[in-house]
């Protein structure tokens, strides 16, 4: 009589519960996107990820050492490029399950400071790079398929980003509207709205070491849990919205702490 095999239990790290699943991640070279096609390519999933820096898009292709990771240098504030990326998502690919949403940038400006060509270039990237990118993929999306963009928790602000919290409010409106529009084809949309989140940037450009560590300290007296939350803590929530809650479409979920909801006020 043979002796049956004996099998031995799959361990966490064996479970690839995302195995021959596609994602396109914008803006994934670094801080909260890098940490969402890091989660992805963990669980097995197939991940295009862009940024507009080919020296980022190598320091993130080094650091998450996976086949299942590819780099696409891609501008979201050029239509040839999103156009570009379309058609090397399709030729690669050839369809996606999930598209995250991701790419943005801050400025701190007073009233007084900004300027036409600096609120252009934060609406450009944050709000019309955002959604001509989802009017490209869209297409590709399988029914079924989700779509989280990435805004701001917006109840309570710093001063002087008044073009950054304007760009990704809209963000957070058509967010609504596009769920409404691809319920037919059974693609959730919804959105992540992190708070104080300890990124290398902390989400504002050319920051010196002296307005990084302030800000830091403002963030986190500012945020109710007494801490800034983690990449890791981001890219949880995004992948929660994208895989496993299959009945939320339309929603924007706080991932601040209770910073937007006055806890410990």
């Amino acid at each position: 009589m043979t002796t049956p095999p004996i099998h031995q239990p799959r361990t966490a790290v064996d479970v690839k519960p995302l195995a021959g699943r596609r994602a396109v991640v914008t803006g994934g070279s670094l801080g909260m996107g890098r940490a969402v096609v890091q989660a992805l390519t963990d669980r097995g999933a197939e991940v295009m990820y862009t940024g507009r820096s080919e020296r980022r898009l190598a320091e993130a292709q080094a650091a998450l050492g996976t086949p299942l990771a590819h780099p696409v240098r891609s501008d979201a504030t050029d239509a040839a490029a999103i156009a570009a990326l379309r058609d090397q998502v399709a030729d690669r690919l050839g369809g996606i399950d999930y598209l995250f949403v991701n790419q943005g940038i801050a400025e701190f400006q007073t009233l007084e400071e900004v300027t036409e060509e600096s609120w252009d270039r934060i609406f450009d990237v944050n709000t019309k790079g955002a959604f001509f990118t989802v009017q490209a993929l869209a297409p590709l999306l399988s029914e079924g398929g989700s779509i989280v963009f990435t805004t701001v928790s917006n109840d309570r602000i710093f001063p002087g980003l008044s073009a950054y919290s304007a760009a990704k409010e809209a963000v957070a409106a058509f967010t609504k509207v596009l769920a409404a529009e691809l319920l037919p084809r059974g693609i959730r949309v919804n959105a992540i709205a992190p708070g104080f989140i300890l990124t290398p940037t902390m989400g504002v450009a050319e920051l010196t070491d002296e307005q990084r560590a302030e800000f830091i300290e403002e963030g986190n007296a500012s945020t109710p849990m007494g801490r800034g939350g983690t990449v890791e803590e981001v890219a949880a929530a995004a992948l929660y919205l994208a895989v496993d809650a299959t009945f939320t479409t339309g929603v924007e979920l706080a991932v601040d702490g209770g910073f937007g909801q006055g806890l410990g006020a």
